[in-house]
């Protein structure tokens, strides 16, 4: 008998969601998820920052479409070879047959998941696009609020007052730390405060869908990955983009094809523990690891890529939204 040797899944739903209600602390493996999820995003903003500004690549739309084609040519080998299962009951693979990686049933529940996941994409690029970087930073840490919302409303979870003095504090770091741009767009705002909700609504969704598709964070990779893939294929086709990356001068350049590559195993990687800290923990702790990856993020970009003046708000800003990370994480880890 072929022995299987699993890549770590997200636990029972049905247990997960009976601790998250009597507000269980952190346990080892969300840690680690959360960990894992910081330091590859940070990575992965390193690689994309490497690949769009150092090399002037012309279109973030198809490094994002070559890290789904790239998810989904890794899932699809590890299927096949047993590395891994898609389904949470799923103990060893039944069948190689691609035609039955994922059932159409499991694939069509799915389809909100990756239809969310597509329009947060595209608007949060349009939000970048709009507004000034300070004033970005700080509306779109008041994620944390939205997703507190999108959370109770989707799956009627509640958090203690500690946990909402914590996001309390972020929210106000942001606004300090982006005092120094109140220029107001009307158009841009509402953009990034409707990228907001929509990323709201994509972990919740993934919390809410992952439960009852009985798929684990692998295949609902795969499900987002083939039904996201073609659509973002086209966009890029009619959008120019793809014949503007064949008349790329640094194509066949070492150094941007290195880069790339790590951009593409970072992109795999920080998919795969955003399902895992999302359903191992919850739609908001996601949200927190993000702004406070932000920071690490700052810190490294001013190292590596310069440019950033210094400014007493924003440091102050900066450091609130820190402590506020902190203090959540810190009720988190002992159930406060």
């Amino acid at each position: 008998m072929k022995t299987e040797t699993v890549l770590p899944v997200v636990a029972d739903p049905l247990k997960r969601e009976e601790s998250h209600q009597k507000g269980s602390s952190m346990t080892k493996k969300g840690a680690y998820a959360a960990i894992s999820y910081m330091a590859s995003a940070v990575l992965l903003v390193m690689f994309n920052k490497a690949a769009l500004s150092s090399y002037s690549f012309p279109s973030s739309n198809v490094i994002t479409l070559f890290q789904m084609l790239c998810s989904c040519s890794l899932l699809y080998a590890m299927k096949c070879w047993n590395i891994i299962s898609f389904n949470t009951d799923e103990q060893h693979s039944i069948s190689n047959n691609p035609t039955t990686l994922v059932p159409f049933d499991k694939l069509v529940h799915t389809l909100p998941l990756a239809l969310s996941y597509l329009l947060y994409m595209l608007v949060t690029m349009e939000s970048v696009r709009t507004i000034s970087v300070p004033m970005y930073t700080t509306l779109r840490r008041t994620t944390v609020a939205f997703t507190m919302i999108v959370e109770y409303l989707l799956t009627g979870k509640k958090h203690s007052l500690p946990v909402i003095g914590s996001i309390g504090i972020i929210i106000l770091g942001a606004f300090i730390a982006g005092a120094r741009d109140l220029s107001f767009d009307a158009y841009g705002y509402a953009v990034v405060f409707i990228a907001n909700i929509c990323t709201a609504i994509y972990l919740a969704s993934i919390v809410r869908i992952g439960k009852s598709s009985g798929l684990n964070s692998f295949g609902l990779m795969w499900c987002n990955g083939i039904i996201c893939g073609p659509i973002l294929l086209f966009w890029t086709s009619i959008r120019g983009d793809l014949q503007g990356m064949l008349n790329f001068p640094y194509l066949s350049i070492p150094g941007f094809q290195v880069v790339m590559l790590f951009s593409c195993i970072m992109a795999f990687l920080i998919n795969y523990y955003v399902f895992l800290n999302t359903t191992l923990n919850s739609a908001l702790t996601q949200t927190i690891c993000g702004n406070l990856k932000d920071l690490f993020t700052i810190g490294l970009g001013w190292v590596l890529f310069g440019g950033l003046p210094f400014d007493l708000l924003n440091v102050i800003g900066q450091s609130l939204g820190f402590l506020g990370s902190c203090m959540y994480a810190y009720c988190k880890l002992y159930g406060k």
